[in-house]
């Protein structure tokens, strides 16, 4: 097992290409406009990060969830929050879709109808648009970060 003290990136100085950046950032306009409070597309990117373990990403999340207005508790309760109170059912429905479409190799049909549905009952078709390409997005950067060891920026 590696001791992650001591890991360092992948690339040292890597910093992705300005195009990319451009990229993500207009795929980003429709995900934020899709009609989904931004504290939800918080917990989604949160969820999937720690479905992935992805150090960059969570730490990356906690700093955007402290400023979309998710509390200490959601965060901590996050892994649990099926069974935790401090979350609306519009955001355990996200969680739930997040949930599969992160785990889609876990199960032969991750994305049930039953979980579908429950989205649907509190997303519009934008709304549910904006969820899977949140989830998406997220899984895409928690593999591309874990796989080049990117390690957040300390903050201080």
């Amino acid at each position: 097992m590696p001791d992650f003290a001591t890991i360092s990136t992948r690339i040292p100085g890597y910093e992705p290409h300005a195009d990319s950046r451009a990229g993500v950032q207009q795929i980003m306009k429709p995900i934020y406009a899709g009609g989904v409070p931004r504290k939800t597309l918080e917990l989604v990117h949160m969820r999937a990060s720690q479905i992935n373990g992805c150090n960059g990403c969570m730490t990356f999340g906690i700093q955007s969830a402290a400023s979309a207005g998710i509390s200490t508790e959601q965060l901590v309760l996050l892994p649990a929050w099926r069974e935790s109170a401090v979350f609306s059912d519009s955001e355990r429905a996200a969680l739930a879709l997040t949930e599969a479409i992160t785990r889609l190799a876990d199960h032969p049909d991750a994305v049930s109808d039953e979980i579908w549905a429950g989205a649907a009952e509190h997303f519009d078709e934008d709304g549910l648009v904006a969820l899977v390409a949140m989830a998406a997005l997220s899984n895409y950067f928690n593999r591309v970060s874990t796989t080049l060891r990117i390690q957040p920026v300390p903050q201080g």
